[in-house]
């Protein structure tokens, strides 16, 4: 009497329709109808993938997007180590179920994107063309020697079976006698290829790129902001050896460095900017610091008079007033009587 025993469970089972299995598993299925996740018996019964492979790959699948799975982040969400984890997202990378590659953001900044795919073997599926279910897939035409067509032999009883036989009429015919079945349908010489090539199904990206944003102009390029945005521009090799750039480059670039200066940005707040978290190793340095310069740059100061804070409007307060009746304490923008007093002399005369 020491084991406890899960009696809702076991009057579920009492409930189960139709015969149950003397020994193995018994399902006691309720459908779900929030927070589920649907997983695959290609990935639950993954005979090349551990327990634990299997196991995180459902809780990753589980996961919302753009949350982390990396082993750190991975670890510090459940009570597996750092190794086993490491081993398990391995298992499920040689398997494809899961894709780690390094993608620069839009600030220079190197991270790492993991992609996973529930059904891997579903991007490798080929794609073959719309058509009927009883025909055979179709070849490519080579071109044949030229030489008299064969004589068909004729079938006078066969005309009938020639016309297009719908789905519904096949599915009766897969279950006809060998006799009666119709052998004009399926050709010897016109028989599927032995190897059909695999098309991935995800396509690839045809899709223009936007136009670049322009590089940035100031709103009058004076002598004093190209003098200093110029010697911002050749002092930066000073800091980061990798831009050194050519005279070509910092002409191109210095307008967007004016335009900088002419929105107050310190000259130190662009040196950080364009000098802080460089990829390594560099190519383009002034393709990077155009893009730097485009997509970071500061909006105008605020007026001084945009950053007051709004007076509040004053609530003035009703003052106290003394009723001349009863001399009680009453509120009321003019002397007089209170409430109680008006009262009474509104019912005197109705009581005379």
């Amino acid at each position: 009497m020491d084991t406890s025993q899960n009696t809702a469970l076991m009057r579920a089972l009492t409930e189960l329709p139709g015969p149950l299995p003397a020994r193995g598993v018994i399902h006691v299925v309720i459908r779900h109808t929030d927070r589920f996740t649907v997983v695959g018996n290609d990935l639950a019964q993954h005979p090349g993938l551990s327990t634990a492979a299997v196991g995180f790959a459902v809780r990753i699948q589980s996961l919302p997007q753009g949350a982390e799975v990396g082993v750190k982040a991975l670890a510090a969400r459940f009570p597996e180590g750092e190794k086993l984890i490491a081993a398990a997202l391995r298992e499920l990378e040689a398997h494809g179920y899961l894709q780690r590659a390094r993608t620069r953001l839009p600030n220079g900044r190197i991270v790492t994107r993991t992609v996973f795919c529930n059904q891997p073997a579903a991007l490798l599926r080929a794609r073959v063309a719309a058509a009927p279910p009883w025909l055979p897939p179709a070849e490519p035409q080579t071109p044949a020697p030229a030489a008299a067509p064969a004589p068909e032999p004729p079938a006078p009883e066969a005309a009938p079976s020639q016309a297009p036989v719908p789905p519904d009429v096949q599915h009766d015919h897969e279950h006809a006698p060998p006799d009666h079945a119709p052998q004009d349908l399926m050709p010897q010489d016109h028989a599927p290829p032995h190897h059909t090539p695999f098309v991935p199904l995800v396509p690839p990206p045809t899709a223009p790129r936007p136009p670049r944003p322009p590089l940035p102009h100031p709103r009058e390029l004076n002598p004093e902001l190209d003098r200093a945005a110029t010697a911002l521009l050749s002092d930066l090799r000073r800091h980061a050896p990798q831009l050194a750039l050519p005279e070509n480059d910092i002409r191109q670039l210095t307008p967007a460095v004016a335009a900088w200066l002419e929105r107050d940005a310190h000259p130190d707040t662009i040196r950080h900017t364009l000098t802080t978290d460089l990829p390594q190793p560099l190519h383009h340095p002034a393709k990077l610091l155009r893009h730097r310069l485009t997509v970071l740059l500061p909006p105008p100061l605020p007026d001084p008079h945009d950053l007051a804070t709004p007076a509040r409007p004053r609530l003035t307060a009703t003052p106290f007033q003394t009723c001349d009746g009863c001399e009680r304490a009453f509120r009321a923008p003019t002397p007089g009587h209170c409430r109680d007093c008006r009262n009474q002399h509104r019912h005197q005369p109705a009581a005379a």
